[in-house]
């Protein structure tokens, strides 16, 4: 079948590619996909993470969300379970950006996106569910060589996971972490999707690997049970839409937050009365400002909506956006820049957006936080660490089987009902600002999706201005004239996420563009 792919790795994509050309449709090559990034991403995704998948069928039904991710463990606990506290780790992502990550076995939240998988194929797909996983079982077997893209974020995260015996059997084999280009096996995890495969979701959440990971937990002071795998079931829900320069964004709605912020910032840039020119100072101060207002919106109302409902109904309201509106341009006129806390999020995540010949599309994100550096013996199985992120963490008192938050956003915008991108990011919680700036390039800009994810981001982090290289000199010194407090990174940077998107144009031309920054992939299939 004809379509388009772009994913967080070469093979990846293939893998999805495959499945389109074996008669499947965009959710096969999706599951497909998914699977075989356990293989090819180890440093950024697994089994045990979470994850939500925006499906939009070609055949008129509605879109729609799939809430696949980590919930609040801690049901019906076993008497005389002791829990541990959070390990501690600093990562760095250069000499001048570092990070305090949470990890450790009572860090890991109940996994979703095996079930996720499962929902959706068992909705949508066509293949057989075996089918879809069993390429990327044999891959898990064999190795896959690291790139440089997969590299960077295994230096990044070389603390996490090298953390644990168990994890340095897969990383550093012999006591020698893995050089870049060699291959990383994990045997035990391809016989673990063999399993899966074989069974399905209920080899994971009720059999043999179910008990190996409570058993788990309970002797290193976890929070997992029996019960809370038993209980979990993946969500469908109706997607969020904002409007944006004519056209109709669908991304994820609460209780994840990753998706109103998205609705949120590109709300406001619809409504300013005035819009500099791209790649401009003002335009740039534009854009830093809005990001601000997202930052000042998470305030307490935020966090009790987010769980309680309305949050959406509060956020993208009329008066919220003008409010929001009006504060932009005062900052901007005003010459000084505004201030917002800094966010936190998911760390280690990947992305996958699909559309194939006949028009359905699919855009899956998942995560496995930044790993919680514990490999459950015989197994493979690589835990969260979902407990130990400071922004999945809004509201430490969820119930057990509540769901966690996320920044995660698989986004589509359409143009009067009619699909034109596909898109997602990997990259904490930059993956909003990478995705805003996406959808901004193409609907805005009129960039092609290549130079849309190829552009240069920036993000703000607190009181600083993180910027990459490609603005023009002038522009950024006129910044800092202007009061901000810029970081110039010396070169496209994994730091900014990973945004991988499909376009269709008119007369259902497709185009696909994997982000350079983490050696992404993206191929387009003809008939």
């Amino acid at each position: 079948m004809r379509g388009a792919i772009a994913a967080g790795h070469e093979l990846t994509a293939r893998a999805g590619a495959d499945a389109l050309a074996r008669g499947g449709n965009a959710v096969d090559a999706a599951v497909a996909a998914a699977v075989m990034s356990w293989a090819a991403e180890p440093a950024l995704t697994g089994p045990c993470g979470g994850g939500f998948m925006l499906v939009r069928p070609a055949d008129g039904r509605p879109a729609r969300l799939l809430d696949a991710f980590t919930a609040m463990p801690g049901s019906d606990l076993p008497p005389g379970r002791r829990l541990r506290p959070l390990d501690i780790v600093s990562v760095p992502f250069d000499e001048r950006t570092s990070q305090v990550f949470h990890i450790g076995p009572p860090a890991c939240a109940v996994p979703g996106v095996i079930a996720g998988l499962h929902t959706a194929h068992s909705r949508y797909g066509r293949l057989s569910w075996r089918s879809l996983l069993l390429p990327a079982a044999d891959a898990a077997q064999a190795g896959i060589r690291t790139n440089r893209g997969q590299y960077r974020v295994f230096e990044v995260i070389r603390a996490i996971l090298t953390h644990t015996p168990e994890a340095c059997q897969v990383f550093a084999p012999g006591g020698r972490f893995l050089a870049l280009g060699e291959p990383v096996r994990q045997p035990d995890l391809a016989a673990s999707m063999e399993q899966i495969a074989e069974q399905g979701p209920q080899a994971f959440y009720g059999g043999d690997l179910a008990s190996a990971m409570v058993a788990h937990q309970h002797e290193l002071g976890g929070r997992l049970t029996g019960e809370d795998l038993r209980a979990y079931r993946a969500v469908w829900r109706r997607p969020l839409q904002a409007r944006f320069a004519g056209h109709d964004v669908l991304t994820n709605p609460p209780p994840s937050s990753g998706g109103v912020l998205i609705g949120f910032m590109l709300s406001v840039l619809d409504g300013l009365a005035e819009r500099p020119p791209a790649g401009s100072a003002p335009a740039l101060r534009v854009l830093a400002e809005t990001m601000r207002a997202a930052g000042r919106l998470r305030d307490r109302r935020f966090a009790r909506l987010l769980h309680t409902g309305g949050l959406a109904r509060h956020a993208l309201s009329p008066e919220v956006v003008a409010s929001a509106c009006a504060e932009v341009a005062r900052a901007v006129d005003g010459g000084r820049p505004s201030r917002a806390p800094a966010l936190h999020a998911d760390r280690g995540t990947t992305h996958v957006s699909v559309v194939d010949g006949e028009g359905n599309a699919a855009s899956f994100t998942a995560s496995n936080g930044s790993h919680s550096g514990v490999i459950v013996p015989g197994t493979g199985l690589h835990l969260n660490n979902m407990l130990g992120e400071e922004d999945l963490m809004t509201g430490r008192d969820l119930r057990p089987g509540a769901r966690l938050t996320s920044m995660q956003a698989p986004s589509m915008m359409l143009d009067r009902g009619s699909l034109r991108l596909v898109v997602g990011s990997s990259g904490s919680n930059r993956l909003r600002s990478a995705i805003t700036q996406v959808i901004q390039n193409v609907a805005e800009h009129g960039m092609d999706v290549e130079q849309a994810v190829r552009h240069p981001r920036i993000h703000i982090e607190g009181d600083r201005l993180d910027c990459e290289p490609g603005f023009s000199e002038g522009v950024l010194d006129e910044l800092e004239e202007r009061g901000e407090r810029l970081v110039r990174f010396e070169g496209l940077n994994l730091y900014f996420g990973g945004a991988n998107a499909v376009s269709v144009a008119d007369g259902g031309r497709l185009a696909a563009a994997g982000d350079p920054r983490r050696e992404c992939f993206g191929l387009v299939l003809e008939e």
